[in-house]
């Protein structure tokens, strides 16, 4: 077995290898080939060597991806699509190779599925920002995996992307087939990328780093931020700022033919001893975490009880734990 040919795309072995360690990882849900990973490494060396011999030819084609639902908290069904094993494999090696290659271009306020950032950042970057202004947005796009624009989506990864072969097969997996339950496959129709697979968190920086990161950066810079993934909580100084600029945040989405979940997004006043005004939402959710006005015990003046705007655990999450 030659792993050393000189080949059109340039993907090592090597990166084959240490993408499969990693998805290897990461679940066991198998594809619509069935292929577990027991299977898989009966014969490991040799379903690599393949893997790694059409990626690096440009002859990759990934198969359709199996379609299962799960259980949302509000009672939905959220639509996961599941990769073969083998495609996580090849999708992890591309994602590696871009990530290492653009990471450093995305806002430093995302915060979601990026090497050196974590959702902890996050969660105490949302907190600090709470302290400093008044007011949330608390921002929800209605099925944003499943309505992301594949034209937009390229327009993106060609700005962020320079190499050919990255852009071929990112279109190749953004225009996989959806296979579901009864075996019946079907066509995307030019938007969404699947929730489950290895790429997809990625593609979806790429998207809306352009879709509002940098839109609000040119247009808002007064205001603050923080996005995980698709998650966004927007800070700003008034109710009035903060009206103002989601309704420009409506009108942005429906230019890139995304829209807000007008149940899930609201204003949200950040309530504590210092700020008195009315307002009928004072707690929003972020990450797990619900943030709103608590009691808290000053560290001076003997200890005094305070009202603080302040994050905890939600209650769902404390009684998983």
């Amino acid at each position: 077995m030659n792993v050393h040919v000189i080949k059109t795309v340039p993907i090592t072995f090597k990166m084959v290898v240490d993408a499969y360690q990693k998805v290897k990882k990461g679940g066991k849900a198998t594809g619509i080939d069935g292929e577990s990973w027991q299977t898989f490494d009966k014969d490991a060396q040799g379903n690599l060597y393949v893997i790694w011999n059409r990626l690096s030819s440009g002859s990759y084609h990934p198969s359709a991806v199996r379609e299962k639902e799960i259980p949302k908290k509000d009672g939905t069904m959220r639509k996961l699509g599941i990769p073969t094993l083998r495609d996580r494999i090849a999708q992890c090696v591309v994602k590696d190779y871009m990530e290492k290659r653009i990471d450093q271009k995305f806002h430093q306020q995302s915060y979601g599925y990026r090497p050196m950032k974590s959702s902890r950042e996050a969660i105490e970057q949302v907190r600090k920002n709470c302290m400093r202004k008044d007011w949330v947005i608390d921002l929800d796009i209605s099925k944003f995996f499943d309505e992301i624009d594949h034209e937009l989506l390229m327009k993106a990864v060609e700005a962020m992307v320079e190499e050919k072969w990255v852009r071929m097969y990112v279109k190749r997996w953004l225009e996989m087939k959806t296979q579901d339950k009864e075996g019946k496959q079907h066509d995307k129709q030019g938007k969404g990328t699947p929730q489950g697979g290895v790429i997809s968190p990625l593609l979806a920086n790429i998207f809306l780093h352009y879709a509002l990161d940098k839109w609000l950066d040119k247009y808002y810079p007064q205001i603050s931020f923080v996005r995980y993934a698709d998650d966004m909580v927007i800070h700003c100084n008034t109710k009035q700022e903060a009206e103002q600029l989601l309704q420009a945040i409506r009108a942005r989405l429906q230019q890139v033919n995304l829209r807000l979940n007008e149940k899930k997004t609201h204003i949200v006043y950040c309530k504590d001893y210092r700020r008195t005004q009315k307002h009928d939402k004072v707690q929003f959710g972020f990450l797990g975490f619900s943030y709103q006005p608590r009691k808290s015990k000053s560290k001076y003046g003997g200890g005094k009880s305070y009202t603080a705007f302040t994050a905890e655990i939600n209650k769902e999450n404390q009684k998983k734990i």
